[in-house]
């Protein structure tokens, strides 16, 4: 069955050829993050397929040589429907859409497919990071989401590519115009060598220079090396270095004095390299406004008949753009992969905190001595903080979710200015500024509050000896071209929240260093190093973005996006209602199923002391086999999530096979969508005696 086309697809195909990567050769960056896509699905398909008009073109592919395929058999052509989700086929034999497609029928007996849009910058589907299997099954929902963030890396390297490919244009224009430089070669050396015979040449050559070097962006120089004069300077120089060119004329080293003190001698070195063809630099500068750019420069000798340099002629590009989308690609690799081992080493933490904190609680039902009981209490709140800091890891590390309601930003700054006026020292003025017609945001109240209240905290810390916290918001519409520049925006309207002090001011380094995970300047035990990058982690499952400006001895100003609605309207959060008190067991059985032995053995002592029996099992496998021999005994199934050999949610559908109303509470230290899975109630690790005993009961009672 044919896909439909999109009703963007005329734009569509324009964005699609704007990137200029059709029927180009393979290359390694795209060939890796196939791999990993057929690592992680465990498929022995892989591709990068970009589907054109009548055809979709495979840019990288793993376990198929096929190059291209017709665009009416593409599984792709499907899933470009679907901008925001993975596109997933279980069984194409069993879909009306592919039953009959000669690629389910014949080579390569296609029966599964998962893929995942290709989204542009300006919003449009240009194809899929797409995974195939010759047998039925679906993937899990890690697997999806992995599959998800590959599809953005892919992006990312086309928008890098199509960067690259301006640049190079640019650079070959000016290639050109260095080669028209070299042909006129001849009638400069003429004017060296008879300078009144030939003067009239001079004049004609360096206009036509002129009139060529000012069609262009980048500063087109020429200097008479003998002399150390220059000669000429194309206006572009005034509006990259913000200097005249007259001062150039008057002083030919004054361009020296802009660059940045780190880069000078460098530079100053390298410039007597002019004279044999070497010179190529890259560097920045330092404009009056103080503003910083990068410069790539350039310099080629024009010699004479017995190889004398009579003069130099370079160009100098403005390549501020170009760095700064590089320095956010890598940035982004950065914490993704920090992200990766913080999530790793909070898993194990959560197994750790588990038992200490069901310790405890076995501990105080048996305890009577009030000092004894004072220092259970001192454990139990160090333990509930690591617990926190655990918690805080884990959001930056595999992100957040809650709820999605309209929001007033305006309402959550005016709370913020309250309990900064309540609680800061006196000698902090707070300022806040919130426009009557902001425009609402569709997220969380509790979570952004908490992203507005950790920036302020930040800011008050900022300014020890006293200061003005200001807290603004306004509307903005951000445009394709600004997405353009910014790796995580997208256009269209956002709601932007300004939080900004007057306060000490960081350095470049320190700026560079302050979203990663327990990164602090803060005095030991003042603070985690957690705030930043929880803050972050709020923002992006929010769909925005931050920026940071900040200048030592001026203050810091910290801008959150957020994707705003233009229709306004508030939904009040309703209050869950308390769970009743627990109370003891009466002899129900219990499976409890963890690869951790010690949270087995103190689960299993806190049920038991409260009246439950209890059976365990190290991994889904054996908790299957003890189901399905005791099932008519056994009331609940405690599980973890995570564990090797049969994982929780696997298990979890084999026990509903055996019995759909089986009792089922999962424990995890990531959330876990455990409704959709059957699951009756979710509990975070690490838990107490108390959280256990009373989802327990809850269940029971159902």
């Amino acid at each position: 069955m044919r896909a439909p086309l999109p009703p963007d697809e005329a734009q569509r195909l324009r964005s699609l050829r704007d990137y200029n990567v059709l029927n180009t050769p393979p290359e390694a960056a795209f060939d890796d993050l196939t791999l990993l896509a057929a690592q992680i699905t465990q498929a022995p398909i892989a591709l990068i397929s970009l589907v054109d008009e009548s055809r979709q073109w495979f840019k990288s592919r793993h376990g198929i040589d096929t190059c291209e395929t017709p665009r009416d058999r593409a599984f792709c052509s499907h899933a470009i429907l679907q901008k925001d989700t993975v596109m997933e086929v279980p069984d194409s034999k069993l879909d009306h859409r592919f039953a009959d497609n000669l690629l389910v029928t014949g080579a390569p007996h296609i029966r599964f497919y998962a893929g995942a849009p290709l989204v542009s910058r300006d919003g449009h589907a240009l194809g899929t990071l797409c995974v195939f299997d010759h047998r039925p099954r679906k993937l899990e929902a890690a697997q999806i989401a992995a599959l998800s963030a590959l599809s953005r890396q892919v992006m990312t390297l086309l928008e890098l590519h199509r960067q690259e490919a301006q640049l190079m244009k640019s650079e070959q224009e000016t290639e050109r115009l260095l080669a028209l430089a070299e042909k006129s070669r001849g009638a400069l050396l003429s004017v060296i060598e008879d300078e009144q015979q030939a003067g009239s040449q001079l004049r004609e050559s360096e206009a036509r220079f002129r009139e060529l070097a000012e069609k262009i962006d980048e500063v087109f120089w020429i200097t008479d090396p003998l002399r150390q004069q220059v000669l000429y300077i194309s206006p572009a120089y005034e509006t990259i270095w913000q200097r005249t060119c007259a001062s150039l004329y008057a002083a030919p080293g004054h361009w020296l004095a802009a660059i940045h003190p780190d880069d000078r001698m460098r530079v100053m070195a390298a410039e007597a390299c002019q004279v044999s063809g070497d010179y190529d630099e890259t560097y920045r500068i330092l404009r009056p406004d103080g503003s910083v750019r990068w410069i790539h420069d350039r310099a080629f000798p024009v010699r004479d008949s017995q190889g004398l340099a009579l003069r130099i002629v370079g160009t100098a590009k403005d390549i501020t753009e170009s760095k700064n989308l590089e320095a956010q690609y890598l940035r982004v690799q950065r914490m993704e992969s920090i992200g990766t081992l913080a999530g790793g080493i909070a898993h194990d933490l959560n197994n750790v905190l588990t038992p200490i904190l069901l310790s405890i609680g076995l501990l105080k039902r048996q305890e009577q001595n009030p000092l004894r009981l004072s220092i259970l209490a001192t454990i139990e709140d160090s333990a509930q903080r690591g617990a926190a800091m655990v918690k805080q890891v884990l959001s930056f590390a595999r992100g957040v979710e809650g709820q999605q309601l309209q929001v007033q930003i305006g309402r959550l700054l005016k709370e913020i200015e309250k309990i900064a006026n309540e609680t800061f020292l006196k000698n902090i003025l707070v300022r806040c500024d919130v426009p009557p017609d902001l425009w609402v945001v569709k997220g969380d109240p509790t979570q952004l509050h908490q992203v507005l209240l950790n920036l302020s905290v930040n800011a008050r810390d900022a300014m020890p000896n006293g200061g003005t916290l200001t807290l603004s918001a306004s509307n903005i519409m951000l445009d394709e071209q600004y997405a353009a520049m910014n790796l995580e925006a997208r256009p269209g309207p956002h709601a932007r929240i300004a939080v900004g002090d007057n306060g000490t001011g960081m350095t470049p380094e320190v700026m560079e260093r302050i979203f990663e995970p327990f990164f602090t300047t803060k005095e030991l035990g003042k603070g985690t190093g957690l705030g930043l990058s929880t803050t972050t982690a709020i923002i992006k499952s929010h769909g925005g973005f931050m920026q940071v400006e900040s200048k030592v001895g001026a203050g810091t100003q910290f801008q959150v996006y957020l994707p705003a609605q233009l229709e306004s309207g508030v939904e009040d959060v309703n209050e869950a209602p308390a769970p009743e008190p627990p109370s003891g067991g009466h002899g129900e059985l219990v499976l409890v199923v963890d690869d951790e032995a010690t949270v087995r053995k103190v689960t299993q002592q806190t049920l038991e002391s409260s009246g439950y029996r209890v059976v365990l099992a190290a991994d889904g496998i054996e908790a299957v086999s003890i189901y399905a021999a005791r099932k008519q005994e056994i009331a609940v199934v405690i599980t973890d999530m995570m564990m090797p050999v049969m994982d929780g949610p696997r298990m979890i559908q084999v026990l509903l096979r055996i019995n759909p109303q089986v009792r089922i509470i999962a424990a995890s230290g990531l959330h876990a969508h455990a409704a959709s899975m059957g699951v009756r109630q979710f509990i975070p690790k690490p838990y107490t005696a108390e959280t256990l005993l009373k989802t327990l009961h809850l269940v029971l009672q159902v």
